[in-house]
Formats: structure tokens, C-alpha cells, sequence
């Protein structure tokens, strides 16, 4: 390590300050930290410091560059150290920002790898509180004077001061002026209460008796760092773990930090991290030290104490048999990590467990985490206050725990609005329902309609989301808001299986033009809940309405994908009523239209555009009404290919055909979506004309005449109803989706 020759760099300075020439100008040098007796500073980097570069070319500068660097607050805090460490009898001084050569990616590893080897074998530390200008150390927490650092000097709060703190056996606390304050021995109390260190550790260190995982994590977990990666980079030697750097790696390096520990060590504390706020699902790893905040404290259990503690939680007839190796072995594989735990299921659930660590806070059970079952592996899962396990029996398994993420931050934009048109009023909840992140999970509550309550919740699973609607009559003795709560946990304990029965559709039908729809019968009653989900084509939103029906259904209780047009308008406010069904029954023909495919249909006599109707029998079109208020638009077909697509989607191509028309087609503006979606009610499930053409007869057709009439029919998706609902609501339909 580079360490700075004291008494040369206070002769160099002496030499500026009188103008000398000639003077000794290597005050860097090498040396062994096992063999040299040295001195070390621990600081809060202000300003502008002096660096590697700078140091070892301050003798050979102009003297306006040389006058710069020394007018530095940063050069004045070595020079200071300096004349500290002679004071002190030391010859030789490291200072972190001009004794490591930050140009060299290799000894900037080195030396944040050796860092806390060169800390603690130093003699003496020097803590220098910038912001403290009192002749004595702080005694209690100051909020006015150290508003960003939790009420103390600001070097409480950095991370790379935690273990400058700790390694070192004598550490010197000195005030903004350099006069010494106090030291960490006598200070040991205060520091405890500072920074939650036990003073055990702030008298002896870490050899004697070694925290575990966690609790070193929670010392770190308030700290901030400059750049994100020091936030690990950090903890390296207070974890006693060694990894390259990879600045610019973000917080992918404080999973690398766990993985190392992991390979290292068998302490199962490093999975007892738990974040209140924004809880996620998703890695077994803590995306960051915060996660720790709450396991100071925190110390294991070994093989025969965890069984003893698991004794008086289980009934011992239940209680597996834990074999040693088994109990400390769990090696990384590329498919996870693989360990064995005991897990019991929680109520209502086949996907979501308990997992008992062997580790705890004095006083309390052993700690408990929610993994979620999903592909074979399990993650970590969302906290479940309240809820309670189906059982009373441990099994002891082995799984594979995974560490990589696959939660994405996607947005639903979830409209309501039928829920009050109909009477049913909502309720404050912890989380608004209008639009969050799938980061999190939400439940919204209703009331009203013959004191009937309601549920709809949403939520993400490993990268997959999830809605879903609960119901029932209002029971005397349950609040509105026990209601919520119950509601919450149950669906959260169902998360991964209410994932598992959305990807399926889109996995069955294909995920692309797809609205996945489902119904649910508030039970004991004619009302029905029908939501709706889109997925918008190069948008991160996510769209899910929710409208409520006077009517029964007693069709599947099951997510249905049907197939639409419309979802890649990249429409930001997620505007479902410009969403269209396609007709695909009978003879169809392929033409492109501004660029795209177009499947039309023969077009009946007398037929126009904005027509409404339904299909009889034989797929026989019946007009009963046209819009009023469409916008039309012009377009013209380009030279295509003709298709005819039989009934049964056997296709026969017909090359070098032209067709070459004018059409209209019904431009889907907000009157029109308005129009669409007034007349839902009267007009469920008929079908709408929205493109009319006049084109040349297709080779072989079995439609005569000099020019064929092309349409497009489409039902407006503001008007579907499943067939559930009964002929009243079907009308005459012939409905493919139902």
C-alpha cells in the first residue's frame, strides 16, 4: 500500500511556504501494513480533495497550480494529519484520497478489498468530524444542526465510516479545528446508540464474538454512499468476503455481496432481511442494506437450540427430523440456491409457505419468511400479517431458492367508474386503485346495493400479474374494514395461483391482441362483476375495467382471452371503448388497407357504413340501426394478393390479382367511443360495419357480378356479454367468443 512519508510531506510544505527550490519530492512510498507502525485517516470527503496525481506531482507544478491544490480544504486535511501523526510519533500516514492511484482498476480493487485489513492493523485512527466545531463530542442527536445525517456529524451517517469505525482498536475523534474531542473507548456507549454497533464489538472488534449476517447488515442500513455500488463495496470487511469491483454495475453488486457471503458462510440470517415499505416479490436476495434496518440484534440459533424453539411453536409429533448437514449446507447452483427448510403452507393456499429460520431476535420466535411456489423454485413472497398456515406440520424439503429478479414495473391504469354508476360506493384502502406499480399489491373495497360488499385486487407474481374480485353479503360484527383486510390476505396468499390463471390464457390464446375477461356472481344475488384486462402494445400500462350488472351468469368461473383490434394505438389513458371483435365466420377476403391486412366479408345488399346488427343463422347479416354521428375516413387499397379464407381456415391464394377501390371506414374518434359506448346496454353483442369497398371479383369466386362489396363487420368491445348471461342478453347473436 502507498503510504505518505510524513516527515518528507511537512518538509515539502515547509519548502513552498519559504520559496525553496531544492527539496525532496517522493513523499509516497510503499510499504507492508503487517511490518509498518502507521497512522490513518477517517473522513467525510468535502469538496474538492487532493488526489493520487496530484501528490506526487504538487514539487514539479508552476507555482499558480501548486498554490491552487494547497488552498484545497482537502490538502489542508493531510497536512493536518501529518503534523497529527508526527505529533504522535508516527512516520507514516495512508489517507484514502491521494494513496490509492484511482487510474488503476486493479489497486483500486486492491485496496478496497484490503480496506479494512488496513484499518484495523493501523495504531491509530484519525475521525475527523468536519461539521463539528465544539470543543467536546456531540451527547445527544441535534435534528437543527445535522438535519442530513439523523441528528449526528455527518460521518455517522457514510458508509465506508462504519468499518473505519470498527476495525481499528484506537480510534481518535478530532473537531472541525483538529483539537481531539474524545476517543472510541470512552465514547462506546454513545456510538452504540449512534449506530446501533454493540459496544462489545466497538471494544474488541469482530474476532471475539461475531455477529451475525444480519445484524452487520443493519449497521449499514441506514448509510448512504456516493455511487450505489459502495453501498456493498462497503460491508466487504466487516462480511470478511472478498469480489472484484464493477463500478457501474448498480445494485446488481449488493446481490454479488450476498452471493459471496453465501459461499462463505452458512449463516440462513442473511435471508431475514424484510422491507415494510414497497414490499415486493421476486429474489431471495435484499436489493439493498435497508432491507436489514430491523435486525440489529439479530444472532443464530444452532442445529439443537432451533428444535427446541421449533418444539414450542409445533407439536413435536409434527416436528421432521433435521440432519446436520443438511441443517448447515446450501450451496449456490445455476438453477438457485439449493437448501433445505422447513416450510408449512399457509391457509388457503397450495403456492405460498412459511419458512422458519434459525436465527431470531432475543426474546422472539425464530424468524419467519413467506416463499411462493411458482415454476418448481420458490421466492421471496410479500409479508402476510395475520394470516395463519393450514397446518400445524413442518415439512422439512429441500428447494431451490431463487436469486435472480423477474418483477417488472408496469403500471395498471384501472377504471371504476361503473361501480358508482351503479350504486356501489368505494372506501379508503392503504393503497389507491386508480394506478400503481405492480412493484405493488392493492386492494380496493365497495359497498352498497343491498348492503353487499366487494373486493377487487391486483397485483404481480414473478413477472406475471393478476386480478382479481371477491364478494358477499354483509354479516353483522365485521367491519367494512375487517372486511378489506380479510380480503387482502386471502388474495395475497393466492397471488401465485391467480398469476398462474391469467398466464394462461395468454399462453392458450396467444399473448398479442388478446382482452382477458372474467366473471364473478356476488353470491346469493342477480349482480355480476365483470373485469377486464388489456395489455397495451408498447406502453407499460396495463388496463383493467370493472363494471357491475343487474343480471345472473352462470357461464365459467375462468379467465376468457378474446381476440381484439385496437391495442396498438399506444393510447395513454388506456381507452378500452375504441377496442373491436373481429368477425372471422364464412367466406373471407384478404386485402391491405394504409399498409395492413384486412380480412372483409361479402357485403349484403343495401348495406352501409356504421351499420349495427346481428347474424342469424348462416351467418346472414340483419341490420336494425345505423350511427349517427360517425366520422368517416378515406383510404385506398394498395396491390395485393387476393385470399379467400374458407369457414374452416383453409386457406387458397390467388396470385397476381389487383384490386384497386376506394373505400370508407368509420374513423374511431372520442364521439364515436361515446356513441359506442351509451348504447352498450341495447345493443349487447351485435356486431358494426366499419369499413364498406367496392373491388374487382377474385379468380373462381362463387360471387358473380363486375364489382364485389366488401365490408368489414366488428363487434365494438364496449358491447360484448358472454353467452352466460342468457338470451336476453344475446339477442339473436351468433356469438364465436362466447
Amino acid at each position: 500500500m502507498h503510504m505518505i512519508n510524513v516527515n518528507a510531506f511537512i518538509e515539502q510544505e515547509q519548502a513552498m511556504n519559504t520559496g525553496k527550490e531544492n527539496y525532496r519530492t517522493d513523499v509516497l512510498e510503499f510499504r507492508d501494513d503487517e511490518a509498518t507502525d502507521y497512522a490513518i485517516l477517517s473522513h467525510r470527503w468535502i469538496g474538492k480533495e487532493v488526489d493520487y496525481k496530484e501528490i506526487i506531482k504538487l514539487a514539479r507544478m508552476n507555482k499558480s497550480d501548486q498554490k491552487a491544490v494547497r488552498d484545497r480544504d482537502g490538502y489542508k486535511k493531510v497536512l493536518s494529519s501529518c503534523e497529527r501523526a508526527k505529533r504522535d510519533g508516527y512516520s507514516w500516514l495512508w489517507v484514502d484520497t491521494c494513496c490509492i492511484d484511482k487510474r488503476s482498476s486493479a489497486e483500486l480493487s486492491e485496496a478496497i478489498n484490503s480496506m479494512y485489513r488496513w484499518y484495523a492493523n493501523a495504531k491509530i485512527c484519525y475521525a475527523y468530524l468536519h461539521d463539528v466545531s465544539g470543543i467536546s463530542f456531540p451527547t445527544a442527536d441535534d435534528d437543527e444542526k445535522y438535519p442530513n445525517s439523523n441528528g449526528w456529524p455527518e460521518w455517522f451517517s457514510r458508509g465506508w465510516t462504519l468499518q473505519e469505525m470498527i476495525a481499528p482498536s484506537n480510534v481518535q475523534f478530532f473537531n472541525k479545528g483538529w483539537h481531539p474531542i474524545s476517543d472510541k473507548r470512552t465514547l462506546a456507549s454513545t456510538l452504540s446508540k449512534i449506530t446501533q454497533v454493540p459496544r462489545h464489538v466497538l471494544r474488541d472488534g469482530l474476532s471475539s464474538n461475531r455477529p451475525c449476517v444480519a445484524q452487520i447488515m443493519s449497521w449499514g442500513a441506514r448509510r448512504k454512499t456516493t455511487r450505489v455500488e459502495d453501498k456493498a463495496y462497503s460491508l466487504l470487511g466487516l462480511l470478511d468476503v472478498n469480489m472484484p469491483m464493477l463500478y457501474g454495475e448498480g445494485k446488481k453488486a449488493f446481490r454479488r455481496l450476498q452471493l459471496e457471503v453465501i459461499r462463505m458462510s452458512n449463516d440462513q440470517s442473511i435471508f431475514a432481511w424484510r422491507r415494510s415499505k414497497n414490499e415486493r416479490s421476486g429474489s431471495i436476495l435484499a436489493d439493498d442494506p435497508s432491507f436489514f434496518e430491523d435486525c440489529n440484534g439479530m444472532e443464530l440459533l444452532d442445529r439443537n437450540e432451533f428444535i427446541q424453539e421449533l418444539k414450542q411453536h409445533v407439536q413435536e409429533v409434527d416436528l421432521p427430523s433435521i440432519d446436520e448437514d443438511q441443517f448447515g449446507v446450501f450451496p449456490i447452483t445455476n438453477r438457485g440456491i439449493q437448501i433445505w427448510m422447513p416450510l408449512r403452507p399457509l391457509h388457503g393456499s397450495n403456492s405460498v409457505f412459511e419458512a422458519w429460520l434459525p436465527c431470531r431476535v432475543p426474546l422472539y420466535p425464530p424468524v419467519i419468511i413467506t416463499l411462493a411456489l411458482w415454476n418448481s423454485n420458490y421466492y421471496r413472497y410479500h409479508t402476510l400479517e395475520g394470516a395463519s398456515a393450514m397446518s400445524r406440520t413442518l415439512q422439512f424439503r429441500q428447494i431451490y431458492l431463487r436469486y435472480q429478479d423477474i418483477h417488472c414495473d408496469i403500471a395498471f391504469k384501472i377504471d371504476d367508474s361503473a361501480m358508482a354508476r351503479s350504486g356501489f360506493s368505494s372506501h379508503p384502502s392503504p393503497k389507491s386503485l386508480t394506478s400503481i406499480s405492480t412493484a405493488l399489491f392493492c386492494v380496493k373495497a365497495y359497498s352498497g346495493r343491498a348492503d353487499y360488499r366487494i373486493a377487487v385486487g391486483v397485483g404481480q407474481c414473478f413477472g406475471h400479474h393478476w386480478i382479481h374480485v371477491a364478494g358477499k353479503k354483509h354479516t353483522s360484527g365485521q367491519s367494512q374494514q375487517d372486511f378489506w383486510q380479510s380480503e387482502y390476505r386471502n388474495m395475497l396468499a393466492r397471488g401465485p395461483e391467480l398469476a398462474r390463471s391469467m398466464a394462461g390464457v395468454y399462453s392458450r390464446r396467444g399473448g398479442d391482441g388478446l382482452v382477458c375477461v372474467k366473471y364473478f356472481c356476488l353470491p346469493g344475488s342477480t349482480w355480476t362483476i365483470r373485469t377486464s384486462y388489456v395489455v397495451w402494445k408498447g406502453s407499460l400500462n396495463r388496463g383493467v375495467k370493472v363494471e357491475v350488472f343487474r343480471h345472473p351468469y352462470s357461464g365459467p368461473d375462468k379467465w376468457i382471452g378474446i381476440k381484439v383490434e385496437g391495442l396498438g394505438s399506444n393510447d395513454p389513458d388506456c381507452d378500452m371503448r375504441g377496442l373491436m371483435i373481429p368477425y372471422e365466420e364464412g367466406y373471407m377476403t384478404v386485402l391491405r388497407v394504409d399498409g395492413a391486412d384486412k380480412m372483409f366479408s361479402e357485403a349484403p345488399n343495401g348495406i352501409k357504413l356504421g351499420d349495427y346488427g346481428y347474424f342469424a343463422n348462416k351467418g346472414v347479416f340483419h341490420p336494425q340501426g345505423n350511427i349517427s354521428e360517425i366520422t368517416l375516413k378515406q383510404y385506398k387499397t394498395s396491390e395485393v394478393c387476393g385470399e379467400i379464407i374458407h369457414s374452416n381456415h383453409v386457406k387458397t391464394r390467388y396470385p397476381n390479382v389487383e384490386h384497386k377501390a376506394v373505400g370508407l371506414s368509420v374513423a374511431i374518434n372520442d364521439d364515436v367511443k361515446s356513441w359506442l359506448d351509451r348504447h352498450s346496454a341495447e345493443l349487447t353483442n351485435k356486431y358494426l360495419v366499419t369499413m364498406v369497398i367496392q373491388c374487382l371479383p377474385l379468380p373462381s369466386t362463387p360471387i358473380p357480378g363486375p364489382t364485389i362489396p366488401l365490408c368489414i363487420f366488428r363487434k365494438p368491445f364496449v358491447w360484448y356479454q358472454h353467452k352466460g348471461f342468457g338470451s336476453a342478453w344475446r339477442g339473436e347473436t351468433k356469438d364465436k367468443f362466447g
